[in-house]
């Protein structure tokens, strides 16, 4: 059941590529871009550190990162999704490491990292659960681990796949839309009580220090943020 909920991930969002691609470009030339790797700067210990950008999509926050020093891994289940972030960071001639690979499971060897970030991605992920084992198991002792994430879900079941095209959904046909809608109800995440569900299960997997700032994306996203799904960060460290 997995694995076909998987793959129908992966044909949506290798449909969602270019679009989403040309979203991210303009985004990280702007002032949301500024803002986004900002708040990535602050909230990561300090520039040089080896950093897993995890469901990297189009790499954009790889390259927020890469552009400030960190040193950028990014992995993503979309083989479009990688080469559209190959491209935008060729063009700054950044060196960034971009595979096609499963977050869930993850290859690196134990300890490969100081920090892991990942946003909008543990929605769309069969087994959650597997991504934070995986993600504590590839971090160095005392790594920091930043996952931004909404409740879409509960949003969809208040306005369903017809309500007002929400942030990064430019360009979505009705058909998309409702495939989106769909897979976001099939998920395990969608019938949790987020991000209290995270926190526990983060707690589960050994991480410490966990907490959540449920208004992490308002202060970022500000004109952009959806009030019907908010943005909150869970952070923890192992």
């Amino acid at each position: 059941m997995e694995q076909l909920l998987e793959n129908r991930v992966l044909r949506y969002w290798t449909a969602r590529a270019p679009s989403f691609g040309s979203t991210r470009s303009g985004e990280l030339r702007g002032a949301l871009g500024a803002r986004w790797g900002a708040a990535l700067e602050r909230l990561l210990p300090g520039p040089g550190l080896r950093v897993l950008d995890a469901g990297t999509g189009t790499g954009f926050f790889s390259i927020l990162l890469a552009r400030r020093g960190f040193r950028m891994t990014g992995i993503d289940l979309t083989p479009a999704m990688i080469g559209e972030a190959k491209r935008q960071a060729e063009a700054e001639a950044l060196g960034i490491r971009f595979l096609v690979m499963d977050a869930q499971a993850l290859s690196f060897p134990d300890e490969s990292f100081d920090a892991v970030v990942s946003r909008n991605l543990t929605w769309t992920l069969p087994e959650p659960e597997r991504a934070y084992r995986e993600w504590h198991r590839v971090l160095k002792k005392g790594g920091v681990l930043l996952n931004f994430d909404a409740n879409y879900a509960e949003a969809l079941r208040k306005s369903g796949p017809g309500g007002p095209a929400a942030y990064g959904h430019a360009g979505v046909t009705p058909a998309l839309s409702r495939e989106n809608a769909e897979i976001t109800l099939s998920m395990e995440a969608s019938r949790a009580r987020r991000p209290d569900w995270d926190l526990a299960v983060l707690r589960e997997a050994g991480f410490r220090g966990c907490r959540c700032d449920p208004r992490a994306g308002e202060a970022i996203l500000r004109e952009c943020s959806d009030p019907a799904a908010p943005m909150f960060l869970v952070s923890a460290v192992k």
